[in-house]
């Protein structure tokens, strides 16, 4: 798959712009402030619907417009061209096109386009709580095929009836309410024991990635753990939501499942979030994209654009280098502030200033 242009109109600090990327490395420099994350972000929403900065959809809409526009033609290795268009607008509902006809839902999306991010933001994989752990691992699910966004959107609707459910309990289980909860207990169920199926299993397959990417930018062989197993998967969730029912209702709040659990990282037999250093946590969070990256490449047959957003400023010169002698095959946007890192293998350079991209 190629990105080969990128069109942007009143999206953040673009008025508007149109950049070229070539098929191996494109490297856009440019001083800090000047829209080298955005034309990131831009490319990122095409691919998903939603910003890897956290943002609202209105956020991205350039001051004084009333909307924006992302276009990106994109080639698949089957030779196919496709046309990707989103526009985003402060009142109404946004829409997308696919070769200038209007997606019915949004999820058809999902597949067209697949971008790997990886930010000076992403050391909260490491460092954060653990809703980034969990993000990061549904949307990698999302990557590897579109059928588990519904089943992630199910979850969240599913949780969504049940909180308005206690909170109307008020701290009292009556049976109309021990009978409703039933229902939705039953629904989130058979949902969450299959996200925490799909869960356990691609951390399986990604925990050996993530160890060997380590050891390559570290330049040795740490021993790396990747670990999910949340404690209501011992007896499942339906046996765990009926133990926790009482003190649900009491805090108004769904205490157990998927929404609930956590991705254990260890490094070096010890854990991550709290011992390792923050290069060493960097570094962890760089393995665990670029494992993502692998493992969708070799499920789909064809390998994601890789952007590395301004990630050389964070990493020591010997990390650098060790991961410029190891980026995988494929298109990569290579952001820096700092100028063009010795050794990198560019195919085109372009310049940020001021909202604009040229050579």
């Amino acid at each position: 798959m190629l990105v080969r242009r990128l069109w942007l109109d009143d999206f953040r600090s673009y008025g508007h712009a149109e950049v070229e990327l070539e098929p191996g490395v494109t490297v856009v420099v440019g001083a800090n402030g000047q829209g080298k994350t955005n034309l990131v972000e831009a490319l990122g929403y095409l691919a998903t619907l939603d910003s890897f900065r956290g943002a609202p959809p209105e956020a991205m809409i350039r001051a004084g417009a009333d909307q924006a526009v992302v276009r990106a033609e994109i080639v698949h290795d089957d030779g196919r061209v496709v046309l990707v268009e989103a526009e985003l607008v402060r009142t109404g509902r946004n829409r997308v096109l696919v070769n200038k006809q209007r997606l019915a839902r949004a999820r058809d999306l999902l597949g067209v386009l697949r971008v790997t991010v990886f930010s000076p933001d992403d050391l909260a994989l490491v460092k954060g709580p653990p809703g980034e752990r969990r993000r990061y691992l549904d949307d990698l699910l999302v990557a590897l095929h579109p059928k588990h966004d519904k089943l992630r959107t199910d979850l969240e609707r599913i949780l969504r009836q049940r909180a308005t459910l206690l909170k109307q309990a008020g701290g009292r289980l009556t049976d109309e309410i021990a009978f409703t909860l039933d229902v939705w207990d039953a629904k989130l169920t058979e949902t969450g024991e299959a996200l925490g199926t799909a869960r356990a299993r691609l951390v399986d397959d990604l925990a050996p990635l993530v160890a060997r990417a380590y050891a390559t930018l570290a330049g040795h062989a740490v021993p790396v753990t990747v670990g999910y197993d949340p404690p209501w998967r011992a007896a499942g969730l339906q046996a765990a939501l009926v133990a926790a029912r009482i003190d649900d209702v009491r805090r108004q709040v769904s205490t157990v499942g998927p929404h609930r659990d956590d991705v254990d990282l260890v490094l070096a037999g010890l854990p991550a979030r709290t011992h390792a250093s923050q290069g060493e946590q960097r570094s962890l969070a760089l393995a665990l994209r670029l494992a993502g990256h692998h493992l969708v490449t070799a499920r789909v047959d064809e390998p994601p654009l890789l952007v590395l957003d301004d990630v050389f400023s964070e990493l020591d010169p010997d990390r650098s280098a060790a991961l410029l002698g190891a980026l995988p095959a494929g298109q990569v946007l290579l952001t820096t502030a700092t100028g063009l890192p010795a050794g990198a293998p560019a195919a085109r350079v372009l310049q940020a200033r001021a909202g604009t991209v040229a050579p």
